[in-house]
């Protein structure tokens, strides 16, 4: 026993959650509109048409814009649980279902000692500020994954690894959760859990249809989307007269012309930069407190997201839901970068769909929208990066083993140091 007496959150993390996604509701079913490109586009007809090529036992082969993992497909197909409602009217019900569900994953966990209820509101507050983007999309499913597997792991590794494995056939990054499990027995089980997993739904998915791993050749084709860091540099150039276009491709828009192919390749180049620093920080850390793999696998994420030649303005609800995670847990330093997330959730609505228009034109006001938005998230990595790494490297201010042991005890967990 800690002696401290766990978090009763009352009424009100409901009463907000219900009114928020109330709105989210009516926005998606037009009740009220949102200024800007009508987003439920995307599920009635790309969707739609993925889920009748998906019906007849083929994944998308001949589109360009499917550049998902296998797993995707089940997210697609889902709304087939709910045959009695129509395909759009199926699947928002079941992404709010998601959102219900890690909602109550973020309080239930709230209720252990050493645990808090910031991380819940954390996603009560930052999934309406993207507006009905959020519930567009299927992001939000994966990150219901993402949230299950780390509040899983704090006490079974397997699970984390297990279910992150599954989240990476859904979309990837879910992956990177298994960053930051603590060394030893727990990585040795994680990361078995997650191979073992991950194998055989990829051998599933592979005998289940053909063309389950095409995906990569589309991806590996993408250009610099207009909505990604390294396309502000076409969006200042353009007003100083540089002579190229936006164009839709692979389901987005992007920049084409002279040097993109270059702004590209360094995308690429600082993606691998991210990834080098993420490696040399496992190698290093030492000292792994019961939020570790959390903070972690928020930095990660946000690193490989800004360093990305794609910004989605859905790739921002992994990043709320995985802040959510981290601020779940008492001596969590994570609160600032988890607050520039909050704010760039919300400038990322202003920046899609309200204010597209201006991006794509790449005027004062669109060029402001965009700059904010990638600085707050620049910002939001950096500061994680360089926390995540005097909490848990040795000679690093801050990272001091004694402190760490107490905020194990403090968490409920072993007063134990993994090296």
């Amino acid at each position: 026993m800690t002696g401290r007496t766990p978090t009763r959150a009352g009424p009100w993390p409901y009463a907000l959650w219900a009114l928020t996604r109330a709105w989210l509701l009516a926005c998606v079913f037009k009740v009220f509109t949102v200024p800007g490109p009508d987003v439920t586009v995307d599920v009635s007809v790309i969707y739609r048409s993925w889920y009748e090529t998906l019906l007849t036992g083929t994944y998308p082969l001949d589109d360009v814009t499917w550049q998902y993992p296998p797993g995707a497909a089940l997210a697609i197909l889902s709304p087939a649980l709910l045959p009695f409602l129509e395909y759009a009217t199926a699947f928002f019900v079941l992404v709010l279902l998601c959102d219900a569900l890690v909602l109550g994953l973020l309080l239930y966990a709230g209720r252990r000692p050493g645990i808090r209820a910031a991380g819940a509101w954390v996603w009560i507050v930052g999934v309406p500020l993207l507006g009905p983007t959020v519930y567009a999309r299927y992001d939000l499913m994966v990150t219901a994954v993402a949230v299950a597997a780390l509040l899983a792991g704090v006490r079974r590794p397997r699970a984390l690894g297990a279910l992150a494995a599954f989240g990476a056939l859904l979309k990837g990054w879910p992956a990177l959760l298994l960053v930051g499990v603590s060394k030893g027995r727990p990585t040795r089980a994680a990361w078995a859990s997650a191979a073992l997993t991950g194998a055989g739904l990829a051998a599933a998915f592979a005998l289940w249809m053909p063309g389950a791993f095409a995906f990569l050749a589309f991806q590996r084709d993408r250009g610099t989307e207009v909505e990604s860091l390294g396309a502000l540099v076409f969006h200042v150039a353009r007003r100083f007269g540089w002579e190229g276009r936006v164009e839709l491709r692979y389901g987005s828009l992007e920049f084409l012309g002279p040097y993109v192919g270059l702004v590209s390749t360094l995308a690429l180049g600082l993606g691998v930069l991210a990834l080098g620093w993420l490696l040399l920080w496992r190698l290093r850390a030492r000292t792994f407190a019961v939020h570790t793999p959390a903070e972690a696998a928020f930095t990660a994420v946000l690193l490989f997201t800004v360093t990305s030649r794609v910004i989605s303005p859905q790739y921002v609800v992994w990043l709320v839901g995985l802040a959510a995670v981290c601020l779940v847990f008492r001596g969590a330093a994570t609160t600032l970068p988890a607050v520039l997330v909050l704010v760039a959730a919300g400038v990322t609505l202003l920046e899609f769909p309200v204010g597209f228009g201006h991006v794509v034109a790449s005027d004062a006001w669109g060029v402001t929208l965009l700059l904010v938005r990638n600085g707050l998230l620049v910002a939001a990595s950096l500061i994680a990066a360089r926390r995540l790494w005097r909490s848990t490297v040795p000679g690093a201010r801050g990272g001091a083993p004694g402190g760490e042991r107490a905020l194990l005890a403090g968490a409920g967990q072993p007063s134990r140091v993994a090296r």
